[in-house]
């Protein structure tokens, strides 16, 4: 049932953060190395050579911040584990010592009322199973399955809701297509293996999880609306391509049991045949979606671009974030009903949306004013709740990050955080984005029974005016 104003009764309101990201102390107590601890050892990959050893020291501190999490208000926990904390090998032994921490977590945010809201993988792939292929070995799926089976089997009863991956879009992107975040390949033909073997290992993981768990788990991709730049069939099949690569390509397989058709054509001779029988496996039921929403591309033509022949269209006009992406929460909307209508009623949640603005590296006077970052959750927050009054069956909102973290390439350089970490003594202090952001949660929203002026214009025009614009915000096939 719904409340008169504001979200749904029972609305789940979280931060995110993951493993490598905050915890530090990667090697503590047994744990393995992964391959991000192996790839900022090498110099030049990240800005300032900079790593996660210390990052935010949350594996010595993580009382700490689940009392930060408890006096925000917030309901729900989104962390992930550290697969070689847990398997130092990734296969094999477990090291008690790494699944405990876990433990300890999951009870501190038990004590405190927070439900955990646990995603396998977050990108840290253990060092020695990336020595063996990693997610180009068909085997990583039975890999990744009995790593799961050890969390289900140690965690599930406190935790109720699990996602196995975070993005596989950015690993296979990054990771082996571009090169610049770990494993730091480069290669066209890795990039559909790994992105085809990260969805079979997502499948073996919920197969798992139907024989050994008793609540819900899911997949968490991230979702960029791709709007064409003109009205040009070069700008609207330039469009289409870049909707299927970033998008489409990890949710068509898991609801619709195909690849899309533009894969074969962004790729040519490097993408492969896949056996049917693998589709009949992704193609099986999850409990919900995790959508991880940052911001848009307007995208057109261009013959120069690799392997897409698109490429993104700066928009002067807007506000940026430090990572110079655009401010647009109607994108999130307009990703949200897409959802919707493409893939029919599945339970959603936005699993992270936030934004990296310039936060000074101390504190004075005890407060951090970041208007920009509340600006951008008051916006999106409000999208979100138009999302649901269009009918989508929107069940969450998680906020990136909880605290400013190692920001994987970035190093230290950019701030997602809605409380502030010094990373000279590690101290954390709320932003004026934390109190907002309470005070959202405290009052389940009804502040935002409407959508905010801004967004609430912008939506009327688009209403009055759907076209003849120079950058038409029509959705890609």
């Amino acid at each position: 049932m719904r409340t008169t104003n504001g979200f749904p009764r029972g609305f789940l309101w979280g931060a995110a953060t993951s493993a490598y990201q905050i915890e530090g102390s990667p090697l503590a107590d047994g744990a393995g190395p992964s391959n991000w601890h192996r790839f900022t050892r090498t110099r030049g990959l990240v800005e300032n050579d900079e790593n996660g050893d210390v990052a935010c020291d949350h594996y010595n501190r993580y009382r700490d911040d689940v009392a930060l999490l408890r006096d925000l208000g917030l309901n729900a926990y989104r962390f992930s584990i550290s697969w070689s904390r847990v398997v130092p090998e990734g296969r094999g032994k477990v090291n008690q010592k790494g699944l405990d921490f876990y433990r300890r977590l999951v009870g501190e945010l038990a004590a405190a009322g927070i439900a955990p809201f646990v995603t396998l993988f977050h990108w840290d792939l253990p060092a020695a199973l990336d020595d063996r292929g990693g997610w180009l070995n068909r085997d990583i799926a039975d890999w990744f399955a009995e790593y799961a089976r050890i969390l289900f089997r140690a965690l599930d009863g406190p935790v109720s809701m699990w996602t196995t991956l975070n993005e596989p879009w950015v690993v296979t992107d990054g990771g082996h297509l571009h090169g610049k975040l770990a494993p730091g390949h480069r290669s066209l033909f890795e990039a559909p293996l790994a992105a085809h073997n990260l969805l079979r290992a997502h499948a073996a993981a919920v197969t798992a999880y139907r024989a050994e768990g008793k609540h819900k788990i899911g997949l968490v991709v991230n979702l960029e609306p791709k709007y064409p730049a003109s009205g040009e069939p070069e700008d609207a099949a330039a469009t289409a391509r870049a909707d299927a690569y970033m998008n489409r390509q990890y949710l068509d397989p898991v609801f619709l049991g195909r690849n899309p058709p533009e894969m074969k054509e962004i790729f040519g001779e490097a993408w492969p045949r896949f056996p049917a029988a693998d589709f009949d496996r992704i193609r099986q039921p999850i409990d919900f979606l995790g959508v991880n929403y940052y911001t848009r591309s307007v995208t057109r033509y261009d013959p120069a671009a690799w392997p897409l022949r698109a490429s993104r269209v700066d928009q002067p006009r807007s506000t940026h974030t430090e990572t110079g992406w655009e401010v647009f929460p109607e994108g999130l909307l307009d990703t949200l009903l897409w959802v919707k209508s493409r893939y029919g009623d599945v339970p959603l949640y936005v699993t992270e949306n936030g934004a990296a603005f310039y936060d000074a590296p101390t504190v004075e006077n005890g407060r951090v004013e970041d208007p920009l970052r509340v600006s951008y959750l008051r916006t999106h927050i409000g999208a979100a709740l138009e999302a649901i009054r269009r009918g989508v069956d929107l069940r969450g909102y998680c906020v990136w990050s909880l605290l400013d973290n190692f920001e994987w390439s970035h190093g230290y350089s950019k701030r997602f955080g809605i409380v502030h970490v010094d990373y000279e003594t590690l101290a954390r202090t709320p932003k004026e984005s934390a109190r907002f952001y309470a005070d959202v949660v405290r009052t389940n929203g009804a502040s935002l029974a409407g959508p905010p002026a801004s967004l609430a214009t912008k939506l009327n025009e688009r209403k009055r005016s759907p076209k003849g614009r120079s950058a038409p915000r029509r959705r890609g096939p």
